[in-house]
């Protein structure tokens, strides 16, 4: 048989999930450089980092391939930087190679959840009230591939969209392991990179994997009897990614980040201790009350419950601009009624003790707990985990109402009527929310996305030799991360520098200098309204009655300097230069010389 035949073949029997991978690439990839608008601070970070690992095999700090990076102190883990510097090895240093790894993994989790469901279905699940199986992982598939939640997280730079991909592709491969024993050996790498990607996995796959692990106990146990090796292969495997892990957890790096973001801090210390002085009870049960434990139990449990909501699933969506659209939810509001009713089916087969609802349900229940352990809860991008469990709960409904219509024997029209009106009402949705996305989002919040550095960054390449100094704002974020990005600077030449001038400071890692770049926070800048200065000769002189606090930390003297600074930031008499602005036209930044 000819390859063409095979492939025409293929393609027939295959065409819906063919058209939806084709739609899943193209709403990934179109525009990628330019929405969101700009890179941010940590996808540079991600950038700059990959690209001194594939230059020189350490990372900007010079620790030789580590295992975590720490880049401004928050402690990156490692995956998504190494998959960069192959994305960089071949397209070079852009926007473009560094979102590429999260494009691709949100295609391949469009491409894995449709085999997910079908695995699960049809092999699993022989008493499921759903017996189209197929349609069932299409709808899932579909859902997948344009609900704003998938969608929004695998167009920028997130490891968390890698870390997903690794683990529904993990479980995929897990429960293909079951049949074919082989098969176990990816799912064991595939856990284990995804807790090397992201901190919420950390937490969410070492629950899920006791979970799979129990409920295919018998399953796994007969495997396993039939081949030892694949047992001892995949329990090293488990200590090889696991174990250093743990290890790392327990270090004071692998805590950093959790520590930003803790339930407990000094504000939840200051709440037991006020809560204690107004308590009416006696010592005795107010300590009991009032204690970090009950704090941390309420507060989580309240977090928990929060994810579940439908102002934060389908209509508000998240609090961070960065990871989602605002006003916008997660999912698309024409699947609400149908997420409920899918849910409302699960629960029966749970109590029914069928497997793969028993799974599905506890996917839903262990996705929060990372995000719940924080203060920011509810949290999209932490909670990216439960993906795309409310795709397949969303797609039972729909398939169960179809269903249900076929079974009271109604019109052959109603059914085509109920899917056209579906699909119908879900195009328009889509097409409205990547309209908001496209444009309104793009223009109206490019400020959130630290829009304007590269703008900057270029003038200041083109005008580098006119200038003895050029001072820029700290205003928006770790500047010296985006010049050493859009510039391309040697990482080593970085590292090396005598006059680079970092420092640990308030649990962060400070750039204030490199080369004859001073980065400097808005409050260092002397403005006109500052009033204890006098200018003479192009030097800048400090009067001894101006607080310490408020004294500029560059003096801006008689060499020649460029200033890159916010909108009014400006010492008097400077020249304004050039502007660049935001996308909705407001300043971003302003660019003088003395």
């Amino acid at each position: 048989m000819h390859m063409h035949t095979i492939i025409i073949r293929f393609l027939k029997k295959n065409f819906l999930i063919v058209w939806i991978t084709l739609l899943a690439v193209f709403l990934r990839f179109v525009a990628i450089e330019s929405a969101p608008p700009s890179l941010n601070w940590d996808e540079v970070s991600h950038g700059f980092n990959a690209y001194s690992i594939l230059k020189t095999g350490k990372d900007e700090w010079g620790f030789t391939l580590p295992t975590i990076f720490r880049a401004y102190g928050d402690y990156k883990l490692p995956v998504y930087i190494y998959l960069t510097a192959i994305s960089e090895f071949f397209f070079g240093l852009n926007t473009f190679a560094v979102r590429l790894p999260s494009v691709l993994a949100g295609i391949g989790t469009v491409i894995f959840a449709y085999l997910l469901v079908l695995e699960l279905f049809s092999q699993f699940n022989h008493q499921s009230p759903i017996t189209n199986h197929q349609s069932l992982a299409t709808i899932t598939a579909l859902l997948v591939a344009i609900e704003p939640w998938s969608l929004f997280l695998s167009r920028g730079a997130f490891e968390a969209n890698l870390s997903l991909f690794f683990i529904v592709s993990g479980v995929y491969f897990f429960l293909k392991g079951l049949h074919a024993i082989s098969y176990l050996l990816p799912a064991t790498i595939l856990f284990g990179l995804s807790v090397w990607t992201y901190n919420s996995a950390r937490i969410f796959v070492p629950l899920l994997m006791i979970v799979i692990i129990f409920i295919f106990r018998k399953d796994l146990t007969s495997v396993f009897k039939k081949n030892n090796r694949i047992f001892v292969y995949c329990l090293l495997l488990t200590v090889f990614f696991f174990l250093p892990m743990f290890y790392q957890l327990l270090n004071t790096s692998g805590q950093a980040r959790y520590g930003e973001v803790a339930i407990i801090d000094q504000g939840a210390i200051a709440q037991i201790i006020e809560a204690r002085q107004n308590s009416s009870f006696g010592q005795t049960i107010t300590r009991l009350l009032y204690n970090r434990p009950v704090y941390f139990m309420q507060r989580f449990i309240s977090n928990w419950a929060s994810h579940f909501t439908c102002s934060f699933l389908f209509f508000k969506g998240g609090n961070n601009y960065q990871f989602s659209v605002p006003d916008h939810g997660l999912m698309y509001l024409v699947n609400l009624p149908f997420f409920f009713l899918g849910l409302l089916l699960l629960l029966k087969r749970v109590f029914n003790r069928d497997r793969i609802s028993i799974l599905l349900f506890s996917w839903l229940i262990l996705a929060p707990i990372p995000s719940s352990l924080t203060r920011e809860a509810p949290h999209v991008l932490r909670f990216i985990v439960m993906l795309p469990v409310p795709m397949i709960i969303s797609a039972i409904g729909i398939i169960w109402v179809f269903n249900w219509i076929k079974d009271k024997k109604l019109k052959i029209r109603m059914q085509s009527t109920f899917l056209i009106l579906y699909f119908l009402i879900l195009s328009i949705y889509s097409v409205k929310y990547l309209n908001t996305y496209f444009n309104d989002y793009r223009n109206d919040f490019s400020r959130s996305w630290q829009y304007g550095y590269k703008e900057a960054v270029l003038y200041a390449k083109d005008n580098y030799q006119k200038y003895d100094k050029i001072v820029v704002t700290k205003a928006y974020g770790e500047p010296h991360e985006f010049f050493l990005f859009y510039w391309q600077w040697d990482p080593e030449a970085y590292r090396n520098d005598p006059g680079l001038n970092r420092f640990y400071q308030s649990n962060w890692y400070w750039v204030d200098r490199f080369d004859k770049f001073y980065f400097v926070n808005d409050w260092d800048i002397p403005t006109e309204e500052w009033q204890d200065f006098v200018l003479e000769s192009g030097k800048v002189f400090k009067c001894e009655s101006i607080p310490n606090d408020l004294k500029p930390l560059i003096e801006y003297d008689a060499e020649k300097c460029l200033l890159i600074t916010s909108p009014g930031k400006v010492p008097k008499g400077w020249s304004k230069l050039e502007t660049v602005n935001f996308l909705d036209g407001n300043f971003a930044f302003e660019i003088y010389e003395n």
